[in-house]
């Protein structure tokens, strides 16, 4: 079992030094630890391990040219972009030199220009090169850009002389990844279920009873969680919302019904429950099977009350298991939500009015106030749903 999760995009930069042999342990590492890997290597590097190795460790072509194949741009903007952290390791000593002084004469110092996430470096170079001056400025250097740097530490090197130089082992670049990017999150390793996204409750084959929910804060707070190490079971309704965060399992859903069995199912192993989905409260109590045809006069639409999937789950909440429930108002919200609270046996709850500019449904941004047993109501201010979703898990920790 994995003890750090890294849900993480790392693209991992290899360059020629011998012991580019580590990446390919390194890339099983970053692999079983839940990132997606993607592998630029400069053509030295070649000489020490082959790509056919590395593009079947990390399931992804290994790229090294701006161009290959004579027509097809390995683009290194978008390759940048697409990374939540760019590794290079091992760092030779002459691609230290040519990052400390903006050289861009290959992909993986094209992708290092074009960086905007972090950028972690695992200097790997013989003794002597490591001690002279040039090296230790030309990463003063970079350590005055904000890159990190892991290692070298000091060992038997490829010379057969004993000091530092020698490349950090790739089970400790994992850890200081972990450290640095996750740190002590408590929710590290645990698997939390969160509900997105409206349902749709069919009146006939062509037409459904829903509302204006878009999923984003749902999916805001899944890719927040899954970038603390959290095994995220996000099931959905229908929503244009999709995400590419490693780390995340999603279930599409389509009715509160549907909605019900699957979130059960997720429920008792879950350490953490977020309900952040808009479950419709009632649906046709007799669907026709045919589309109803337009007729003279009124339609009547007997509706019945679908089950409550959040009342279930704080009744049958498991020992330590922390449950989290929305409330979307348009009048005296704190005093429904803190009736919800109770009646419901949740822990916290995230209170939205659709009385606040630029809350509720369909916005980027959110306002909401956060409730839990025995403390002042919190509120915070108008954020976007990034923000909120890190606010709203950031106080789940304090709970756990």
């Amino acid at each position: 079992m994995v003890e750090r999760f890294l849900h993480r995009k790392v693209l991992l930069g290899v360059s020629g030094s011998i012991a580019a042999y580590k990446a390919a342990p390194l890339v099983r590492a970053l692999v079983q630890a839940g990132a997606e890997v993607q592998v630029v290597m400069t053509r030295a590097a070649h000489d020490f391990v082959t790509p056919l190795t590395l593009a079947t460790l990390s399931g992804r072509p290994v790229l090294t040219e701006l161009v290959s194949g004579g027509s097809t741009w390995n683009d290194h903007v978008h390759l940048a972009r697409w990374a939540d952290v760019f590794l290079i390791a091992p760092l030779s000593a002459n691609t230290l030199s040519k990052m400390g002084h903006g050289q861009c004469d290959n992909l993986l110092l094209a992708c290092y220009l074009s960086a905007t996430c972090p950028v972690f470096v695992a200097p790997a170079m013989d003794l002597e090169m490591y001690r002279d001056a040039s090296t230790h400025a030309n990463l003063d250097l970079l350590r005055g850009r904000n890159v990190r740097t892991i290692g070298p530490e000091s060992g038997e090197l490829a010379s057969g002389l004993i000091g530092e130089g020698r490349m950090t082992e790739p089970e400790d670049i994992v850890r200081q990844l972990h450290q640095e990017l996750v740190g002590q999150s408590k929710l590290n390793g645990k698997r939390i279920l969160i509900s997105a996204g409206p349902t749709q409750e069919p009146i006939d084959p062509v037409r459904y009873i829903s509302n204006r929910s878009s999923g984003k804060m749902g999916f805001a707070l899944a890719e927040e969680a899954a970038g603390r190490g959290a095994l995220v079971q996000l099931v959905t309704g229908p929503t244009a919302q999709h995400t590419t965060v490693p780390g995340i399992q999603r279930t599409d859903v389509v009715t509160a019904a549907q909605m019900a069995e699957a979130c059960k199912a997720e429920a008792a192993t879950s350490a953490v429950v977020i309900m952040s989905a808009a479950v419709a409260d009632h649906r046709p109590a007799a669907p026709a099977e045919g589309k109803i045809k337009k007729k003279d006069g009124d339609l009547e639409l007997r509706l019945e009350a679908t089950e409550d999937i959040l009342a279930w789950i704080g009744k049958n909440k498991t020992e330590g298991q922390l449950v989290v429930g929305f409330a979307l108002e348009t009048s005296d919200g704190l005093a429904h939500a803190q009736g919800k609270l109770e009646r419901k046996n949740l822990d916290l709850i995230v209170l939205n009015s659709l009385e606040d500019a630029g809350a509720g449904f369909g916005h980027d941004t959110n306002k909401v106030t956060l409730l839990d047993r025995g403390t002042k109501p919190q509120q915070l201010p108008l954020m976007s749903k990034k923000e909120t979703a890190r606010a709203i898990l950031d106080r789940i920790e304090e709970c756990l």
